[in-house]
């Protein structure tokens, strides 16, 4: 990455996500009274002064216990410093120095990165001091006394930070960034994929439904082109989902696809498209966004030289509402196909932001007229198309003027929008299309104003 990067590190619950959401004036980092609800590392993007730097989230550290989750915690975070330029271990003052706290800071001695200590809950400033100076016992430099909570000393804090980071002048310019969000249901293969992209354990992968939880974003480039990947937790149905981490979790997942490029929704090969997949998918639709379909885990699906197109035929019938969106099969644990899915998410994100004139919209409209006609109502009625213009892109977006909307029925609307795409591309994003009345004079009088601003 151009900026550099702070890791956050310390045991469970000494605040740590609500420092990050406090130093990056955010609510992205899952905030909730109870241990491990971090697990991967998560980024965030911090300003201070003149100073632009990235923030990552760690799990809570814990180096005598081997159970669940938490040795895949300690290598998220050692990942973390590996590219960190700065480790801020975040303690807290009123427990004071715990054998955990020590552990962590002889485990951070070998690290090249600079280390500083913040001590938080220290509601009051005279309380702050006192708090903090046990904490030059660790050895890891002058302690810093915070709350998070509040806000408190956290001004001091970010001062030193910018003056124990890089020179200003070795960071680079980052390109425009693409953002893909990688969705879908619990288990279907998430995180292995993005694992497998990126070629290092970038998010933690277990059999156990859930362990994904906060929004995990990665910067990666590819044929010259820097994307942002965000892996999010599994959503499932509102229904099944206690109030809690994983409730914020799918929050956080909706708020990716609707900040994204593009989404990629996973599907697992063994088990089909299920009523959640149909769900994401009218999500995705609804919020109009590029969309590639991954088919994953086809490495476990016994196979013939017919089997991917009977069941590409199977799945796009019940994800009929994505039909314009391409369908890869894939392995994350083989590798296959894998790479294919920037080629693909490309492609679609061009779609996405492309504009065309209001002139070749017209012809591909005029063209479909000719082939069929719009309906006549019994009473003698047709509906007339006078012109179209694209008004929007991300999705493209175009509005239609006709003698009268109500003339134009669902049939014919699909049909009009099947022509439009077929006959302007679009692969890879959906279109959105309103139809708007007018009377035929003031119709042909905009037209004509139109393309002679255009010329």
């Amino acid at each position: 990455m151009a900026r550099p990067v702070v890791a956050i590190i310390g045991r469970p619950n000494v605040g740590k996500s609500t420092l990050v959401n406090r130093l990056c004036k955010s609510r992205e980092a899952i905030v909730h009274d109870q241990p491990g609800v971090t697990r991967d590392r998560t980024y965030q993007d911090g300003f201070w002064a003149d100073r632009e730097f990235k923030v990552v989230d760690t799990g809570g550290l814990v180096f005598d216990d081997d159970s669940e989750f938490l040795p895949e915690i300690r290598e998220q975070a050692n990942l973390a410093l590996i590219e960190a330029s700065l480790a801020l271990v975040i303690v807290d003052g009123q427990q004071g120095i715990t054998a955990a706290d020590e552990a962590i800071a002889e485990w951070l001695r070998p690290h090249p990165c600079n280390t500083l200590v913040a001590v938080n809950k220290c509601e009051s400033p005279e309380q702050g001091l006192a708090m903090a100076a046990e904490f030059w016992r660790l050895g890891l430099g002058e302690p810093c006394p915070i709350s998070a909570i509040h806000g408190a000393g956290t001004g001091d804090l970010l001062d030193r930070v910018i003056s124990l980071l890089p020179p200003k002048d070795n960071e680079g310019e980052e390109n425009d960034q693409m953002q893909m969000a990688i969705v879908g249901r619990p288990n279907v293969g998430k995180s292995s994929l993005l694992n497998s992209i990126c070629g290092e354990q970038r998010a933690i992968v277990s059999p156990v439904r859930g362990t994904t939880r906060d929004t995990i974003d990665t910067s990666i480039k590819r044929q010259g082109q820097t994307w942002k990947l965000i892996d999010t937790a599994g959503i499932r149905r509102r229904r099944s989902v206690n109030y809690g981490p994983e409730f914020f979790g799918i929050n956080r997942s909706f708020k990716a696809i609707e900040r994204s490029d593009i989404c990629v929704l996973v599907i697992d090969a063994t088990d089909g498209v299920t009523e959640q997949d149909q769900r994401l998918a009218g999500r995705i639709e609804e919020e109009g966004r590029a969309c590639v379909l991954v088919v994953n885990k086809w490495d476990l699906v016994e196979k013939d030289s017919h089997t991917m197109p009977i069941i590409e035929k199977e799945f796009r019938s019940k994800l009929y509402f994505l039909d314009w969106a391409t369908m890869l099969f894939t392995s994350a644990v083989t590798g296959q196909r894998v790479e294919s899915i920037f080629a693909l998410a490309e492609i679609a994100v061009e779609q996405h932001r492309r504009r065309v004139t209001t002139s070749v919209v017209n012809e591909v409209l005029k063209e479909a007229l000719s082939w069929r006609s719009p309906p006549t109502t019994r009473g003698g009625r047709q509906g007339r198309l006078y012109y179209g213009t694209q008004v929007a892109s991300r999705p493209p977006t175009f509005t239609l003027f006709v003698n009268d909307p109500k003339l134009f029925g669902e049939t014919y609307r699909r049909y009009v929008e099947r022509q439009l795409r077929e006959g302007l591309g679009f692969d890879g994003t959906p279109l959105k299309l309103f139809w708007r009345g007018k009377q035929q004079r003031d119709a042909e009088r905009d037209l004509a104003r139109q393309q002679n601003s255009s010329l």
